[in-house]
């Protein structure tokens, strides 16, 4: 016997989605439907969706808290790491990820050029987190990206080990800004520049 789901929500099943929801499909489709398998990926496929779904919830309160257009921040959250999803690999991919995104958009239908414009800006820069933009939109994407990769195990010391302390400390200066705006405690580790646990060899 089959269940009946209420249709006050999609469960992200059949047609009848919004445009940001049909954004959100597509791109967990794009994770698991990609041929490269995790041991040729730069991350797993888990920690994408799993990073994917927490940026867009954490950028649904942050896009009210600031008073930013939320179905915008869902959609630049969503396709914010979409080169990696496609391709698995990392180098360039917020700039390589705009035309990926773009395709994707236009597909999908239902924004204006300007709506694409605002993305594909969030989507192209969120990698240049040592860099203030003017574009709240651009800031928004840096600073959900860096609180919710902050939130995993270990992320300290991948910091420490792939940046320059230069950038490291720009990096851990907007994780400290994030958790003070949404009233998180302090946490000792974002002043330290150094590995908290020996690198394995």
């Amino acid at each position: 016997m089959s269940q009946k789901h209420n249709q006050a929500y999609t469960h992200f099943q059949g047609d009848n989605l919004s445009r940001v929801e049909k954004i959100e499909r597509t791109v967990v489709n794009v994770i698991n439907n990609s041929k490269v398998e995790d041991k040729d990926r730069i991350w797993g496929k888990v920690f994408e969706i799993k990073h994917c779904s927490s940026c867009i919830q954490l950028g649904r309160l942050l896009a009210q808290k600031r008073g930013l257009d939320e179905e915008l921040c869902v959609v630049i959250c969503a396709l914010h790491d979409i080169y990696v999803s496609k391709t698995g690999m990392s180098t360039d991919h917020a700039v390589r990820g705009v035309p990926v995104a773009k395709e994707i958009l236009d597909e999908n239908g239902g924004f204006t050029d300007e709506e694409i414009q605002i993305i594909l800006n969030g989507v192209g820069k969120h990698s240049e987190k040592h860099i203030i933009s003017e574009d709240p939109y651009v800031e928004f994407i840096k600073d959900i990206d860096s609180l919710d990769c902050s939130l995993y195990e270990g992320v300290h010391d991948a910091y420490v080990a792939e940046k320059s302390e230069e950038i490291v400390k720009t990096y851990f200066a907007r994780i400290k800004r994030m958790r003070e705006e949404f009233g998180l405690p302090y946490e000792e580790q974002w002043d330290n520049f150094e590995y908290l646990k020996e690198p394995v060899k």
